[in-house]
Formats: structure tokens, sequence, C-alpha cells
């Protein structure tokens, strides 16, 4: 398990996360909510050690992740960034850099980690693309297959920003039900979202932020009933009782 506590991190000259304690629990979905710029995607990056911390600590199972190499914080933790470039390369082959952790150099794959990267695109349904170059792939057949490339690295942690931009509404549920399948085998699964509604329908646990600080997390239910969504976004958020269980929705405040 990763346990966060007390961090404060940030960019040279700048600090965008303060006092942060929280941990990634296995078994669970973890969706982080906040305004743009609230410290959502940086304290992922101090999670996996791409920016340090100057104050508190990151642990892995106990162990800090300043004693870690980056090849073993690799091996627990995966990371599907927001933002990728989008080189020449065929889908499987792209997939196959998950494996990167496991391989020494010169880089061999085994008929294993073609097993595993295969395995990892039937879960995401791009598996069909595996000799298409990526660049001709969609928006959100290219998003399949970076999460795949993720799930390939067979970690006991995955990290998700923001993986439903720009996909459509169908994508967006089979990302979060790719994100429940993965909990449920036993992953700690954490999620920056911006949709509300996506994240209380979702998640085990919501964490909140605002400028840079984690104003709350516990159960979806806890934070709707709470209020706190509604003053950190300035909307009203609603919960309707369906067939198909509690819908929420939001509406904007009236002058």
């Amino acid at each position: 398990m990763i346990q966060i506590q007390n961090l404060t991190t940030g960019y040279p000259g700048k600090v965008v996360v303060q006092d942060v304690s929280v941990d990634f629990v296995p078994g669970q979905v973890l969706v982080l909510l906040g305004p743009n710029g609230s410290g959502k995607s940086t304290l992922l990056k101090a999670a996996l050690g791409l920016l340090p911390a100057e104050r508190g600590t990151v642990r892995y199972d106990g162990v800090d992740i300043r004693q870690m190499k980056r090849k073993h914080v690799a091996q627990k933790a995966a990371f599907l960034t927001q933002s990728r470039n989008t080189p020449s390369i065929l889908s499987l082959r792209m997939v196959l850099h998950g494996r990167f952790p496991y391989l020494s150099y010169p880089r061999q794959y085994s008929k294993a980690d073609y097993a595993i990267a295969r395995k990892a695109m039937d879960v995401t349904g791009c598996r069909q693309h595996e000799n298409t170059n990526i660049n001709q792939l969609s928006g959100g057949q290219r998003q399949g297959v970076y999460l795949a490339m993720a799930l390939a690295q067979d970690t006991e942690t995955v990290f998700m920003d923001e993986p439903t931009t720009y996909l459509d509404i169908r994508r967006q549920l089979q990302i979060m039900e790719t994100a429940r399948t993965l909990a449920e085998e036993g992953k700690a699964v954490v999620l920056v979202l911006h949709d509300i509604s996506l994240a209380l329908r979702g998640a085990d646990r919501i964490g909140v932020f605002q400028d840079g600080r984690l104003l709350m997390c516990d159960t979806p239910e806890k934070v709707y009933e709470s209020g706190v969504l509604d003053g950190v976004f300035d909307v009203h958020v609603h919960c309707a009782e369906t067939p198909h269980g509690k819908q929420y929705y939001c509406v904007e405040r009236e002058e």
C-alpha cells in the first residue's frame, strides 16, 4: 500500500500540494476531484517520485520512496498520464512498453511479456488494433492502448490522470468499469476526474481538493452529504433515486 503523510510538494518556486495525507488502499477506487490547478495531478506525480517532497513522506509498503530505485517504483505503480506524445508505432509494441520495468538491457520480450500485453489489450478492448499504427487510431482507441500499456505494467497500484478526457459517454463508463474490475482484483486504483457524477457513482472513496489541500476523503455518500462539492465547484449537487440506483447531477447556483 502507498501511504502519503503530511506531503508538501510542487515546482521550483511554487508550492502546489500542502500538508496532504492519504492512503491508496488495495481493492478500492479512489477518485480525486477539484478545480483545475488544485493539486490533484501534482499529488500523483509526487506519489510516483516524479516530484520531490519538500516536507512529508511517500511510503511504499512502509519503505520511503526516496530509498527506492525508479525501476522498483515502476514495478509497484503504473501511471496513465494526462498528456502524451503519439509516436509512430504499432499498438502492441506500445503496450509492450509497459513491460520495461521488468526487462534488462537490451530489452527482449518473452512469450510471457506478449501474453501479458495482449491480456491487457483484451481488458481495455483494443486487441483488434494490435497491428495498427497508433497514429491511425481515434482518440478513444488510443486511450485504450495507453491504458493497456499501464495495465501491462502489472502493478499493485494504477494511477490515471483524467483518463476520460475527450472520450464519449460510453467509453467514459467503460473506463470506470475497468477501474472497478481492477479494484476487485485487489489493486489500488486512483483516478483524477472532473466528472462529479461519474465519481459519485463509481468510486469507493472521493478525495476533494481545493487550493492544494485535501479538504475531505471519504465515501461518496459522506462527501455528497457534507456539501463540500457544492462549495468547491460553486454548484448544487443533487441525488435522485432511479431503477438503476442513485444518480447524481449538478445545477448552477442561482445568483
